[in-house]
């Protein structure tokens, strides 16, 4: 069956066995995916996969259910499974009906887009990136490549009917110099034109060679230049966790705080799903509501959570169109630019740290937003706007709200930041933080 047959017999089936709402998605994906260490390609796969998610409601009763077998009768056997489910649930808290269409969206966001995502071209963009990190100084590379094209059909019984394609590029890079010394790059696109392998191989390089004889770092107070990839960590926190879902959970530093400035007054978050040209961008999200671009943080000031249906049901709001079934999401982050650069930052700082990329943000506290996370890879002293020596075994240890309203500045150029550690495509500038909190790793 194509896509929309399956769609279509799903819908038919669910409503027959007595749901009230129904939501099938039936996604394709084709991808190259190439895995890198050591300076050598160890792993090229290839997958073309086609899998359908199936979601229904019995009254406020909810259950989802994921299927690869797509014929007459698996759809059928996973559309009962589905319903038994839900009529084995218990009644949930959140709940409204789905909007109902047809509804118009936007043509720029319904083009079928795709991105070259053969084996072979995957390993060549691999090789460029592998060399620039070579040529800037590194001795030996590791990371992952993966071109993928997705595209996802929707059909609702609130008579939403969709088609989106969406093409990505992701490569993560790291580089290795002497000793301990290494530097973390990446490049994401939606497009070719905006993929730079060997860029991100440069850098990784770079980063790698400037971060050789690292010593240990001295816990303390001190100012902090983030690098995209950490405060693209720490600023899609606020994305995540401005979701209603997490504060009616009491799981959101956010929760009660909405019309208040929690951040400085420079700081912008929008989510913008409806920018064509972006990484994330989608015509609808998963009710079928067509996205748009909101503001999250305004000069600081949190102007709103993010809804689906249910949780504006609730709040007793309209939806922003930020639906996943069960949490709301943000689909694709921006951080609004500042108007000085990144050497323009580290040259205000008299004596802090420069930190260019973390791993494993842990809450110690969801509704405080007290957390911690390791700097990893190249990270460095600054003494009078300088970077004089390169550092190893510090933890951020802070409040996710105290930081943000401790942002000094922001650099003019951002850059595009989504892998493992971030996983919601986020437009990134360096920041300026005053008075970061560094603990030692150990602690």
């Amino acid at each position: 069956m194509k896509p929309l047959e399956i769609c279509e017999n799903a819908l038919s089936i669910c409503r027959r066995l007595g749901a009230n709402d129904v939501v099938v998605s039936v996604m394709n994906k084709e991808e190259s995916m190439v895995r890198f260490s050591n300076d050598q390609v160890t792993v090229v796969n290839s997958l073309d996969e086609v899998s359908a998610n199936i979601f229904v409601c019995l009254g406020r009763r909810k259950a989802g259910i994921n299927v690869l077998d797509l014929g007459v009768r698996g759809l059928e056997k996973a559309c009962r499974e589905a319903v038994a489910m839900a009529s084995n649930t218990p009644e949930s808290s959140l709940y409204a009906p789905l909007p109902h269409g047809p509804f118009d969206y936007d043509q720029k966001l319904l083009k079928k887009a795709t991105v070259p995502n053969g084996p072979d071209q995957a390993v060549h963009w691999t090789q460029e990136a592998m060399a620039a990190a070579r040529k800037a100084g590194a001795s030996r590379t590791a990371g992952s490549l993966v071109a993928r094209n997705t595209i996802s059909h929707l059909a609702t019984s609130g008579d939403v009917r969709g088609v989106a394609y969406r093409p990505s590029l992701e490569l993560s890079i790291r580089a290795f110099g002497e000793g301990l010394a290494s530097g973390h790059s990446l490049s994401i696109s939606a497009d070719e034109a905006g993929f730079s392998p060997a860029e991100a191989g440069r850098e990784a390089g770079e980063l790698a060679k400037a971060a050789k004889d690292p010593v240990k770092g001295s816990p303390g107070k001190m100012d902090a230049v983030l690098g995209p990839m950490v405060f693209a960590d720490l600023i899609s926190q606020v994305g995540r966790f401005a979701s209603a879902f997490y504060v009616d959970a009491g799981l959101s530093f956010l929760a009660g705080k909405v019309g208040q400035k929690v951040a400085n007054e420079g700081v912008e978050l929008i989510e913008d799903a409806t920018d064509p040209h972006a990484y994330g961008a989608l015509p609808f999200d998963a009710e079928g509501l067509p996205t748009r671009r909101k503001a999250i943080l305004d000069k600081g000031v949190l102007k709103t959570f993010l809804h689906n249906s249910a949780t504006a049901e609730k709040f007793g709001t309209q939806s922003t169109a930020n639906a996943g079934l069960i949490a709301p999401a943000p689909f694709c982050l921006k951080v609004g630019p500042g108007d000085t650069s990144r050497d323009e930052l580290l040259s205000q700082v008299d004596r802090g740290i420069y930190v260019t990329n973390d791993w494993y943000l842990r809450y110690q506290n969801y509704s405080t937003g007290d957390f911690s996370a390791i700097p990893r890879d190249a990270m460095f002293l600054i003494e009078d706007g300088q970077i004089v020596a390169s550092l190893r075994e510090l933890r951020i240890s802070d409040n996710v709200l105290s930081m943000l309203q401790r942002v000094k500045g922001l650099s003019k150029e951002r850059k595009w930041i989504k892998w493992w550690e971030v996983g919601t495509p986020t437009l990134s500038p360096t920041a300026l933080v005053g008075e970061l909190h560094f603990t030692a790793s150990s602690q």
